[in-house]
């Protein structure tokens, strides 16, 4: 307990407030903030962490008072959020001395969980400097900076609740600990070399080969000498390999079979990712602050990345190192290097040393590992600059599960479980929505056993049981299942109503609107398979009101891994099938007999599947080797010849007939990915003004295209609409479940 005297005025009547301040106000330094404050504005009484938020009782006159309340709110601790102050007029009783107490403890919980954040610059000093206890100490951290939500096991976050609990605090950290004037008081991962978690490198087996400074130096040696290591970090594994280097990233595409999908990149400064990328004020900002994720840059001809990183891509995922260890790792390299996900395809990050050996051992040579435990995974989150704001495409580490703050407020908790692909659920305590972090496609045990963990630790945490858990309509996805298996009342919301109503989250609005909803795939409600939607929300549901005209996916969901068959799809709908694909005669003809007999051909109205069909047709790309790779090629050779021209299209009542585009594309190929673009923007437009919303949510998988997203956006402020797309939430099913609770919200 720490306390400081003050004096009271004797001239003004004392009076005492009790003050409850909710939101990411646990881990970033807000009791000695306050302790300080009141000490500066003359007040005593008390502040402590609760499972609610932070409390505080101040005691002095009221002129003292109205100093202390504006500036809790304007002078708050940088990585500190308030979602809402309640100030309460409780009795005087006479204090004199200001103290920061010990934590309550209690049943609800509605304080904040705060995500990881990257390595603070007094740190950095710190670890930097000679004379500095914690010089090069891998694990150097304070209330600004370093592990939380990974290392947090219940609220409220104090060291006994974190996996640092096991680390007993030396008499130098214990002291810095307990002093409120200390950057470090409270921080709950302190720690240093004499009493905090070390680094080891162990070989493949598990055998210990160097420890500590050593253990750094040795792996630093090995990624120049072509190995591959897997390191762990803060929420998982990363595999690191020289991205200089063609033959090491040759053979950890080999090693972990993924032929073509572009590696994210770590820089050990922005001045060298600057030597490659260009990047602007907006990217520089993301890629240095405390979130730290990876940003999407476009590529400079003359870098000296390899050429392998990123095939075909004029764009690099590019992050700068955020935890000590990555940050000593890159600077004895001094050059950029792979920073995968430390996994294999369709499965989650490893978190533990050994479940890495185990799960990694045939992709990594060595491990640089740490005794730190990982309580729950956090994978890299990827933003993208567009519309010159940041969308975030994958919502893991520095922003999960950061809450949003609702307009409405749930009477009971509310679970979402998301989708299928880049799942994450959520979950809707009071007024705040809490979306937790990236999962991926639980197309494995692996991934669906970490799907339930985040579901049970979001559930844990804040102490609720949800009385109602909401899920995708289609009923064969993996987490429709487990809103059946969770208890309680199971919820189903149609796929794009909610990719519609989490653009409204994201942007806090009320119906009306008019929600372009175009993606992949999502269970339709005449059982189709829809994805080129445009729905018209109200305040009490949605319409379907223009799509796509469905074309048929010979395969089924075999067509969404090759794009040559949606191209098949759209040419028999076109009823010309002579043009040229990557086809064996054999193939071809038997997909044929196919279309013509309706077997395993459904119907789709997809815009995804649509974008597949012209890169396949462009010779583009005929096989996806991983999601998103023909409309990432289509999106790339659309900016690489821009075009202002557009195809004919021709609208029948509610169906967007696109076989004129098509016959065009045919006909004459010169730009036309570029144009296909811009007619699909001009449909928008288009049917904007049929429907007369003034207000236009682009949102689904396809608006993380930035050319498509842009030139629509351009086009509609153009012709006087308001269009909204997504920034804190993905536009992709990585942010679903958002949707999925309001939808439970605008029903009850």
């Amino acid at each position: 307990m720490c306390c400081l005297k003050v004096s009271k005025s004797p001239h003004s009547a004392t009076e005492r407030r009790r003050f409850i301040v909710n939101g990411a106000v646990q881990g970033v330094g807000f009791r000695p903030f306050v302790y300080k404050l009141a000490h500066d504005c003359n007040l005593a009484g008390w502040v402590n962490n609760t499972p609610q938020g932070v409390v505080i009782e101040a005691e002095g006159s009221g002129e003292q008072l109205a100093l202390f309340r504006p500036r809790l709110e304007a002078e708050k601790p940088p990585n500190a959020v308030i979602d809402r102050v309640q100030e309460l007029a409780i009795d005087a009783l006479g204090e004199t001395k200001f103290e920061i107490v010990a934590s309550a403890a209690g049943d609800a919980v509605s304080a904040s969980i705060l995500p990881d954040l990257a390595l603070c610059a007094d740190c950095l000093a710190e670890m930097n400097d000679p004379q500095d206890r914690r010089f090069r100490y891998p694990f150097i951290n304070c209330t600004h900076c370093g592990p939380r939500y990974t290392i947090i096991e219940k609220l409220p976050y104090d060291r006994p609740a974190t996996t640092m609990k096991d680390f007993i605090m030396c008499d130098d950290c214990r002291a810095e600990y307990e002093d409120p004037r200390d950057r470090r008081f409270h921080a709950q991962p302190v720690a240093c070399p004499a009493c905090g978690p070390q680094i080891e490198l162990w070989d493949a087996a598990g055998n210990i080969l160097s420890g500590k400074e050593d253990a750094l130096q040795n792996a630093a040696d090995a990624i120049r000498a072509g190995k591959i290591i897997a390191l762990k970090g803060l929420g998982g594994f990363h595999l690191i390999a020289d991205a200089r280097n063609d033959e090491a990233v040759q053979l950890l595409r080999a090693r972990k079979h993924r032929p073509a999908k572009p590696f994210a990149v770590m820089y050990p400064s922005l001045e060298d990712a600057e030597k490659d990328c260009e990047i602007s004020e907006k990217e520089a900002t993301l890629l240095t602050s405390a979130q730290s994720p990876i940003v999407l840059l476009e590529r400079r001809a003359d870098g000296n990345i390899s050429a392998q990183v990123a095939p075909r891509s004029p764009s690099l995922g590019v992050m700068l190192p955020y935890t000590p260890l990555h940050v000593l790792l890159m600077r004895e390299l001094g050059f950029p290097v792979i920073a995968t996900s430390g996994n294999r395809a369709d499965e989650p990050i490893c978190t533990d040393e050994h479940e890495a050996l185990a799960r990694l051992g045939g992709i990594a040579d060595l491990f640089l590992v740490h005794n730190r435990p990982i309580a729950r995974r956090a994978d890299d989150s990827i933003v993208r600059v567009m519309a010159e704001d940041e969308t975030v495409l994958r919502r893991a580490r520095g922003y999960a599960p950061m809450p949003l703050i609702m307009k409405r407020e749930a009477e009971n908790p509310v679970l979402a479980t998301g989708g299928h692909l880049k799942n994450a659920a959520a979950l809707m305590v009071e007024g705040k929505l809490m979306l937790g972090p990236h999962i991926g496609d639980l197309e494995t045990a692996l991934s669906l056993d970490a799907h339930y963990q985040v579901i049970d630790d979001l559930c844990r945490l804040y102490r609720v049981t949800p009385e109602i858990t909401a899920c995708d309509k289609h009923p064969d996805y993996a987490s429709s299942r487990t809103a059946a298996m969770r208890g309680g009342k199971p919820v189903s919301v149609q796929h794009h109503y909610a990719h519609a109503l989490a653009c409204m989250v994201d942007n806090d609005l009320e119906a009306p609107c008019l929600a372009v909803t175009w993606d992949g795939t999502g269970y339709g409600d005449d059982g189709t398979i829809w994805g080129g939607e445009f729905l018209k929300i109200s305040e009490t549901g949605y319409e379907r009101a223009f799509y796509f005209d469905p074309f048929p996916l010979p395969g089924g969901e075999q067509a969404v891994h090759e794009p040559r068959r949606c191209a098949l799809g759209v040419l028999y709908a076109l009823g010309n099938t002579d043009a040229d694909l990557p086809f064996s005669a054999p193939e071809k003809t038997l997909l044929l007999q196919a279309l013509e007999k309706k077997i395993n051909c459904p119907p789709t109205s997809s815009a995804g599947r649509l974008f597949d069909a012209v890169a396949a047709l462009l010779g583009l790309c005929g096989q996806n080797t991983f999601e998103g790779e023909a409309a990432m090629a289509l999106e790339y050779a659309a900016e690489k010849e821009p075009c202002d021209q557009s195809y004919p299209y021709v609208i029948n009542g509610g169906v967007i007939d696109w076989r004129p585009m098509l016959r065009a594309i045919l006909k004459n190929s010169d730009k036309a990915a570029a144009r296909f673009h811009n007619t699909l923007s001009e449909i928008i437009v288009d049917i904007a003004r049929q429907v007369g919303e003034e207000k236009v949510l682009l949102t689904g998988g396809c608006f993380q295209n930035k050319q498509l997203l842009e030139k629509s956006i351009k086009k509609l402020k153009r012709a006087g609409f308001m269009p909204f797309w997504h920034h804190k939430l993905p536009p992709n099913d990585g942010g679903i479940a958002a949707g999925q609770i309001l939808a439970v919200l605008r029903s009850s």
